[in-house]
C-alpha cells in the first residue's frame, strides 16, 4: 500500500517513536491551534490532534460547535513527560478565569481519563492557585467524548507552509499520516516558534525507530526548504 506497508497504521509506526505505555490528555485552553503547536514541540509528546469536547451537541464542527469547546488531545509517553508536567504547562499558558467568551468555545477545560489523572489535577491545581493568587475556575470533569476537527485544522501552522508540505509528501502521502506523526507535530511547533531544529535533531537521534528511518528524518531536516 505504502512502500511495502499494508495498512495506514503500519505506515504511521514507521517514522514515529514507540512507547510501552501511552497516556492521553484532553483539554481546552482557548483557540486550539496554538496549544497543539506548543505541546507538539515537547519531548515525550507522541501525537497531537484538535477537535471538540465537553458538550452535548451531536456531530460538532468548527462552524457549528454547539455547546462544545475547542479541545486539544495529546498522546504522550509518561516515562518521558508526566501528566503533572503537562498540567503545569496547560495552566501556565492561558488564563483560566476569563469567563465564557464566545460561549463555551474558548473556556478553560480539563477532561481526566483515570483516577490518577484526577488526583494529579487536584494536586497541580492547588500549586497553580498559589502561583496565580486566586482560585482556578477551569471546568474539570471526567472524559466522555472527543470529536476530531476537520483535517484542515490539524497541524494548522505547518499547513501555512505549502511548499514544506509538498516536501513532506514522500513521508506522509495520506493526511492521516501527517495528523498522527510525531515529526509533523514537532515541525508544527517549530514554525509557530517553539523549539529549535538543532534540538529536534538531537531528539530524533534517540528515537526508538529503525536506523534507516531515523536517517530519513534527519536528512529531511537538513534538506527541507521553508
Amino acid at each position: 500500500m505504502f512502500q511495502g506497508y499494508q495498512t495506514v497504521e503500519d505506515m504511521i509506526k514507521k517514522y514515529n517513536p514507540q512507547a510501552e505505555t501511552v497516556e492521553t490528555a484532553t483539554f481546552g485552553m482557548g483557540c486550539f491551534w496554538g496549544p497543539e503547536a506548543m505541546f507538539g514541540s515537547m519531548q515525550g509528546v507522541l501525537r497531537t490532534r484538535v477537535g471538540f469536547a465537553g458538550g452535548t451537541s451531536p456531530k460538532p464542527t468548527y462552524r457549528h460547535m454547539g455547546d462544545h469547546t475547542e479541545t486539544v488531545e495529546i498522546d504522550f509517553d509518561p516515562t518521558i513527560i508526566s501528566y503533572e508536567e503537562i498540567l503545569r504547562k496547560f495552566w501556565q499558558n492561558h488564563y483560566p478565569n476569563r469567563g465564557n467568551y464566545k460561549g463555551r468555545q474558548y473556556i478553560s477545560m480539563l477532561r481526566y481519563r483515570s483516577g490518577q489523572q484526577k488526583e494529579a489535577i487536584k494536586k497541580v491545581r492547588k500549586e497553580m492557585e498559589r502561583n496565580l493568587g486566586e482560585a482556578i475556575e477551569t471546568e474539570i470533569a471526567e472524559y466522555e467524548n472527543f470529536t476530531m476537527a476537520d483535517e484542515r485544522h490539524q497541524k494548522y501552522y505547518l499547513k501555512r507552509y505549502p511548499n514544506t508540505l509538498q516536501q513532506l509528501q514522500d513521508l506522509f502521502p495520506k493526511p492521516e499520516l501527517l495528523i498522527d506523526s510525531t515529526f509533523a507535530a514537532r515541525l508544527n511547533g517549530f514554525v509557530k516558534g517553539y523549539g529549535k531544529l538543532r534540538l529536534l535533531k538531537n531528539e530524533i537521534a534517540l528515537w526508538n525507530i529503525d536506523v534507516e528511518d531515523r536517517e530519513v528524518l534527519l536528512n529531511k531536516l537538513e534538506t527541507i526548504k521553508w
